[in-house]
């Protein structure tokens, strides 16, 4: 339990430091036209991505449930 509990808040701790430390911006170099801290506008599209892990884990969670009701029709209980 103890264990548990500590790896649980390592996790924690060390996801909010890096998210702390990933969210800064970078200042703009100096004689781009801009002033102060603006963000480029731009990023990473990630729609693409995104369908494909739904879809691999839509299929994992399909072929675990057929797994489990084909045991389940043979009457073997343990899986």
């Amino acid at each position: 339990m103890k264990k548990k509990l500590i790896i649980t808040l390592l996790s924690i701790f060390l996801s909010v430091g890096i998210n702390q430390v990933t969210a800064q911006t970078a200042p703009n170099p100096p004689g781009n036209g801009s002033s102060g801290n603006q963000s480029s506008g731009g990023g990473a599209p990630i729609g693409g991505g995104l369908f494909i892990l739904l879809g691999l884990g839509a299929a994992y969670g399909g072929a675990k449930g057929y797994k489990f009701l084909k045991i389940e029709k043979k009457g073997d209980v343990s899986i």
